[in-house]
C-alpha cells in the first residue's frame, strides 16, 4: 500500500526570548492510502500540532513532510493553499460552520472559494448531504441543528472537493455518546469507500475504530499499532 503522508524527522519549535519550546521532537511517521488511522495522546503532547503539519496547515521547524510524493514542507503558499484545496478536507471538534448559512449555504461556499463553477455547486452539496443523511436539514441554519448534525454537515463540507484525506481534529469532542456513534459511523463508511481517514483524539473509545494507532506523548511517538 503506498503512503500518501509521511514526515520524516519533523519537529516544531516555538522561541520566545531565549526560551526554545518543542511541541513536536523528530517525528517520523507513515500513513497508507485509504487507511483509517487515530493519533492518539494526552491533550497538551502535539497531537494538534502533528495534524497542523500534515495537513500543511503549518510547517515543520525542521525536518520534512510529504502527501504521496510531494514534499508540502518547502512548498511556496500559493502552491500550498492550492494542494491542501485539492487533496485535504479538514473537520474541527467545534464545527466552525458559518452560523448565518443554511447547511447546503455551509457546503456550497467551500466549492466556490475552490472555483468550481456555481452551476454544479448545488446538485454536488445535494449529493453530500443525503451521503451524511441529512437532505432534510438543507435549509436549516446551525442553530437549528444538533452538535451531531452540525458534524456531519462539517463532514460535507470537507468532502466537496473530493479530498484523498480527511483530517479531524478530536471530531466528536462536543459530541454525546449517541451522535459520536453516528459520525463514527460514517467515517467508517467513507474510509470503506477509499478514503484516507486521519483522526486526531484523546478518547480510546475513539480509537478502537481504527486500523492503526499512533501514540504521541511529550511531542514524540511513543508507540505505533498497525
Amino acid at each position: 500500500m503506498n503512503n500518501i503522508i509521511r514526515t520524516v524527522h519533523a519537529a516544531k519549535s516555538y522561541t520566545i526570548g531565549e526560551i526554545t519550546t518543542f511541541a513536536l521532537k523528530d517525528v517520523s511517521l507513515e500513513i497508507p492510502q485509504g487507511s483509517f488511522t487515530c493519533i492518539v495522546g494526552p491533550s497538551g503532547h502535539g497531537k494538534s500540532t502533528l495534524m497542523h503539519l500534515i495537513g500543511g496547515l503549518d510547517r515543520p521547524s525542521g525536518g520534512k513532510v510529504y502527501i504521496g510524493d510531494t514534499e508540502i514542507s518547502r512548498m511556496a503558499n500559493n502552491e500550498l493553499a492550492s494542494l491542501r484545496g485539492k487533496r485535504v478536507g479538514f473537520v474541527f471538534q467545534f464545527f466552525n460552520l458559518l452560523q448565518g448559512l443554511t447547511a447546503i449555504e455551509n457546503i456550497e461556499i467551500a466549492m466556490m472559494l475552490a472555483g468550481i463553477p456555481e452551476s454544479k455547486q448545488r446538485v454536488r452539496a445535494e449529493e453530500l448531504l443525503a451521503v451524511v443523511g441529512l437532505t432534510e436539514k438543507a435549509g436549516s441554519k446551525p442553530g437549528q441543528l444538533s452538535g451531531g448534525q452540525q458534524q456531519r454537515v462539517a463532514i460535507a463540507r470537507a468532502l466537496a472537493n473530493d479530498p484523498d484525506i480527511l483530517l479531524m481534529d478530536e471530531p466528536t469532542g462536543n459530541l454525546d455518546s449517541v451522535a459520536e456513534a453516528e459520525v463514527l459511523d460514517l467515517l467508517q463508511g467513507l474510509h470503506r469507500q477509499g478514503k484516507t481517514v486521519v483522526i486526531v483524539t484523546h478518547s480510546d473509545e475513539v480509537a478502537k475504530r481504527a486500523e492503526r494507532i499512533i501514540r504521541v506523548k511529550d511531542g514524540e511517538i511513543a508507540s505505533k499499532i498497525i
